[in-house]
């Protein structure tokens, strides 16, 4: 009896001890050498700097503005709303007050490095 309480309680012991570390780690942050986590920028172009490749997008429901940062390997389209058709465009054709949303990875600083970048025509 005394052997299978004994056996019981080391059982328990291990399995408490090897599942503790798991519950610990921090999920909220990226962990050591890990990417940028992706992202997506959403609203209207309020400030576009063509010299060092940025848009300052505003979110329209939150009014929160993001910082978008491209390079030469930016891809941009534009689509009209729920159309199947893509245009390839250059970052030349997005203006001030333009609908856009960008994909890409935020970096530590919340600055959106966009991959892509779609200009959003109305109908």
């Amino acid at each position: 009896m005394v052997r299978k309480l004994f056996t019981l309680l080391f059982a328990f012991v291990l399995v408490f001890t090897l599942s503790t570390p798991v519950f610990t780690q921090d999920q909220s942050k990226p962990a050591e050498g890990k990417a940028a986590t992706q992202g997506r920028v959403e609203g209207v172009v309020t400030r576009s700097n063509k010299d060092n490749s940025t848009l300052t997008v505003r979110n329209r429901d939150t009014n929160v503005e993001k910082t978008v940062l491209y390079d030469s390997s930016t891809q941009w389209t534009s689509q009209e709303h729920h159309s199947k058709t893509v245009n390839n465009i250059d970052a030349s054709q997005v203006k001030d007050n333009d609908r856009v949303i960008c994909l890409g990875a935020f970096d530590k600083d919340a600055v959106l490095h966009a991959t892509s970048c779609s200009k959003r025509l109305s109908n």
